[in-house]
């Protein structure tokens, strides 16, 4: 009968552990796989149909490639003999997304490279984009939208509207060749997290453990969690991979207090601690008013003469605050508590939070950005 109890004792604490993680943040919020990742593909083309906002004749490339392009297409045309101004050179770029099939579209993005004023109803030609490895993964052709207008007088006076000389091409491109991929097969997986931190991979690590009743997880440093895929998900690692996404995991973070000062900006972690300190923070205010009086002389007197007379009068107000005693290990409620006692503003916060740093009495990391 006792081990019945202790198993069902097991079983419920491991149901408790899994429900209260629920509450927390998905590992798949906070980590990668590693390998799974998107590719950046690149290349060179040319948008046609500008209605002469292209390029103009000093951009000699684009000249180069228009001529290289309809010798291609079987018309001989010397570089010197075009001089269009409907067509514009451009980058083009996009990401192969992770599993990227043949036949499958992604977007492209556009940017003109020329001096070229707007690429507004142009249309982007066939263009290769290459991967890191000088290989062709997508092939880019279609209208490109820009989002905006730009519109212009001969006087020099115009109206544009965000950025014209860069657009898009939507499902602009085609996928004509496959990363080559196994992931079904793997024998374990890594997980990467956005933010090393070695407490948070050890709750994963756990998180992972516990959910699959088996040591299959485990840290290899601050950063990185090792998971070994169990029999019963070998050749179907896909499913193995949705079931870890979903557990939940309270992710730990360094106590920092960030402050920007341009903005007046102040924001602080949930563990920002501070030893028992005394503050008070009090304003000087000068004040300094100037008047000029007019003396005239009276009527009817000789030599009299009317003088400019100066008057200042200079007001002293010093604030009141009294000293305020924040004890030792308090939570970030009652240090908002205690300050906003004090009638601080974020811009005095600022200056609060620096005074504390320098006395040694926070406990947390101060960043200034």
């Amino acid at each position: 009968m006792k081990p019945s109890i202790t198993k069902l004792a097991v079983c419920v604490a491991i149901l408790l552990g899994i429900i209260g993680q629920a509450h927390g943040v998905r590992i798949k919020d906070i980590a990668d796989i590693k390998g799974v990742r998107t590719n950046q593909l690149v290349g060179y083309g040319l948008v046609v149909g500008l209605n002469g906002t292209g390029d103009s004749d000093d951009a000699i490339f684009t000249i180069q490639s228009f001529a290289s392009m309809l010798e291609r297409m079987g018309v001989t045309v010397k570089p010197d003999d075009i001089e269009v101004d409907n067509v514009a050179a451009v980058m083009v770029t996009a990401d192969l997304p992770a599993f990227g099939r043949s036949g499958s579209r992604i977007d492209v993005l556009v940017s003109s490279i020329g001096d070229a004023e707007n690429l507004q109803g142009g249309t982007l030609l066939f263009t290769p984009l290459k991967g890191a490895d000088g290989q062709v993964y997508a092939i880019a052709q279609g209208p490109v939208s820009t989002g905006g207008f730009a519109a212009g007088s001969e006087s020099g006076s115009g109206v544009q509207k965000n950025h014209p000389t860069a657009g898009r091409v939507i499902n602009g491109a085609i996928i004509e060749k496959e990363i080559a991929s196994d992931f079904n097969n793997r024998q374990s997986l890594t997980l990467n997290l956005h933010r090393a931190d070695f407490t948070t991979a050890s709750r994963v690590a756990q998180a992972i453990n516990i959910a699959f009743y088996d040591e299959i997880a485990s840290t290899r440093d601050a950063g990185t969690i090792e998971v070994k895929v169990p029999e019963k998900y070998k050749g179907n690692t896909v499913a193995l991979v949705t079931m870890i996404e979903r557990l939940g995991v309270t992710p730990d973070i360094v106590s920092k207090v960030v402050i920007n000062e341009r903005t007046g900006t102040v924001i602080m972690g949930e563990n920002v601690r501070i030893s028992t300190i005394a503050i008070a923070h009090g304003n000087l205010s000068i004040e300094i008013k100037e008047n000029s009086n007019v003396s005239q002389p009276l009527p009817f007197s000789r030599g009299g003469q009317t003088v400019v007379t100066p008057e200042s009068q200079v007001l002293i107000e010093e604030g009141s605050n009294p000293i305020f005693l924040v004890e030792s290990g308090v939570s970030i409620g009652e240090v908002v508590k205690a300050l906003n006692a004090l009638g601080v503003t974020p811009r005095d916060l600022i200056a609060i939070f620096q005074a504390l740093k320098a006395a040694g009495a926070l406990q947390a990391e101060l960043e200034i950005i």
